[in-house]
């Protein structure tokens, strides 16, 4: 799954490809909105941790992986 996630006084946002399901990612960000969590904490698919304080949070995106693209065809 491709997530997007902004962050409150961060120009750019964190883009990162993760093997989790959107249901996990979706569970995992409401633990971090409703204070379970003061980390929202998401492995990329190379098994590296993304961490981002959940008071620090501006929005987050899930979507399907966009397929890579090859050669030199018409876009």
């Amino acid at each position: 799954m491709e997530v997007k996630i902004g962050v409150q006084h961060a120009p750019r946002e964190i883009v990162l490809e993760s093997n989790q399901s959107s249901e996990e990612i979706e569970r995992t960000v409401a633990e971090a909105l409703s204070g379970k969590s003061q980390l929202l904490t998401l492995v990329d698919e190379h098994g590296r941790k993304v961490l981002v304080p959940a008071d620090r949070l501006a929005y987050v995106e899930v979507g399907e992986p966009a397929p890579r693209r090859v050669g030199f065809g018409a876009l």
